[in-house]
């Protein structure tokens, strides 16, 4: 097995915060495979490039040797995590869940070693607990502890109305730790607290606490909020490959680092001898390349990678959509950018938003040449795109940010 020291070098690759580090050491150095697991709630179909920072780092722990464990959270589901909300957050179907985490288990073998990977449901010990059994998880935490968390301190003081349920869930995510006897979690900045609650339900089952490895979540294509198929910045690792080149090389030069460290495979040194080429003349068109092309080898294979990029040199290097345009310069409606509907529009394109959703949905939209139907997309602020609509109609805006 990978010394300790080497393996502790690639896990703080990208990380926003360990706890407890001389904890994780202790663990490491008695030389046995550890128990690594990641929570994923299958509040919708599609897997994006923000949920593989978490993937990226489980494949780390896999090729270390460790045991990884993919859990699909189709009993916290139900629930609904209302970390970050300031509302309650609607509760999906079981036959939503179930949907949703069968698509989760086709894709994340993308990243993951089918062979080396556990995937459990956490159904499998919450379902047959019964109501007897959450009172006494629900037993070992307090109301004051709860009030800590900052969304739900944040409601309370409010006067919005946090439901019991909502309180389930922290302690049911936790639990989870306990099942599974975990000895790493990972999670984003945003799951803190629900992962420090593992620690303690741990300790208090008498179990030895779990460390915490806590992943920055990843700016969108608009490099202001984290990436959601809500917002419409996200890349999916299902979409294809033409699209994922394309978003891809559509993010800011600043925010292609932030890809690189948290998406790439590509050793830190590399990275940077490729920050290096930049500063001595190299375009970053062409650094950005190599990100696409990696990503998308990833998910659809080299050949497919090769012909992305071969396809995005026809259309923009040579040419091959009309780009003297006059630009049409508009302002985004708020800093994670302009709605697609909304930029169609105002450029001329449709009269009504009902029109652009209508034209949306029979697939008659394209942007940089690239065929979109998702209503939700939005144009990233800093970005400059041409959109067509139907085999003639084209414009050339770019989206500043707003006042």
């Amino acid at each position: 097995m990978t010394s300790t020291a080497e393996q502790l070098n690639e896990i703080r690759r990208g990380s926003a915060e360990l706890l407890i580090e001389a904890e994780l050491i202790k663990k490491l150095e008695r030389g046995k495979p550890l128990r690594i697991k990641a929570g994923f709630d299958p509040t919708a179909p599609d897997l994006h490039l923000g949920h593989t920072v978490l993937i990226n780092k489980m494949r780390q722990f896999q090729q270390f040797g460790h045991e990884v464990i993919f859990l699909i959270g189709d009993f916290t589901s139900l629930i609904g995590d209302p970390t970050g909300r300031n509302a309650t957050r609607p509760r999906l179907t079981p036959e939503q869940v179930q949907a949703n985490a069968r698509t989760y288990e086709a894709q994340i073998f993308k990243i993951l070693d089918p062979k080396l990977t556990t995937v459990d449901f956490n159904s499998r010990w919450f379902n047959p607990m019964g109501a007897a059994g959450l009172i006494e998880i629900a037993a070992k935490h307090t109301v004051a502890r709860m009030l800590e968390r900052d969304d739900f301190a944040k409601r309370y003081k409010g006067g919005q109305p946090i439901a019991i349920h909502e309180f389930l869930y922290p302690l049911v995510q936790g639990y989870d730790s306990v099942a599974l006897k975990s000895d790493v979690e990972l999670g984003g900045t945003d799951q803190k607290f629900n992962l420090l609650v593992g620690r303690a339900l741990q300790e208090a089952y008498g179990q030895e606490p779990q460390c915490v490895l806590m992943m920055p979540l990843l700016e969108g294509l608009d490099g202001v909020n984290k990436m959601s198929k809500s917002l419409g910045n996200y890349v999916g690792i299902d979409e294809p490959a033409d699209t994922q080149f394309g978003k891809i090389m559509s993010i800011s030069d600043e925010l292609m680092w932030r890809y690189f460290e948290l998406l790439s495979f590509r050793p830190l040194t590399e990275i940077e001898g490729l920050r290096t080429a930049i500063a001595g003349g190299r375009n970053p068109r062409d650094v950005k390349f190599e990100l696409a092309k990696e990503i998308v080898a990833r998910f659809h294979g080299a050949a497919a990678a090769e012909q992305a990029q071969a396809d995005f040199i026809a259309r923009f290097a040579q040419k091959t959509l009309p780009t003297a345009l006059p630009l049409q310069v508009l302002v985004a409606s708020d800093p994670s950018g302009e709605p697609l509907v909304a930029a169609l529009k105002a450029a001329g394109l449709v009269s009504s938003n009902s029109e652009g959703v209508r034209k949306l949905t029979e697939g008659a939209v394209r942007i940089d040449g690239e065929k979109v139907s998702d209503r939700q997309h939005r144009l990233p602020v800093g970005s400059e795109h041409i959109l067509q609509l139907g085999p003639r109609r084209f414009a050339r805006v770019k989206i500043e940010k707003p006042n």
